[in-house]
């Protein structure tokens, strides 16, 4: 019985690990979407705008690589350790 509420709750936790995928997702379409308003406003800062885009989109991508990396472990890592100490 121990084993199955271990693995219920590594498989809540991943699940709810991934709701933080849902962030960097909002968070880069706003990015892309004010970046086209300001090169159609202003197409001479095309570059200095698309540049910052990119960066901005890649550090907030990181968000969602590290939500996925924290459901993998508890998906395949912690219940190898947590069953093994029972």
């Amino acid at each position: 019985m121990e084993k199955a509420i271990i693995l219920a709750a590594c498989a809540l936790g991943a699940g709810l690990a991934m709701i933080a995928g849902i962030g960097p997702g909002i968070g880069e379409g706003y990015a892309v979407g004010k970046t086209i308003e300001s090169i159609a406003r202003q197409p001479e800062a095309q570059g200095d705008c698309t540049r910052t885009m990119f960066i901005g989109c890649a550090i907030a991508e990181t968000t969602g690589i590290y939500a996925l990396l924290v459901a993998i472990l508890l998906l395949f890592v912690a219940p190898g350790l947590l069953i093994g100490k029972l």
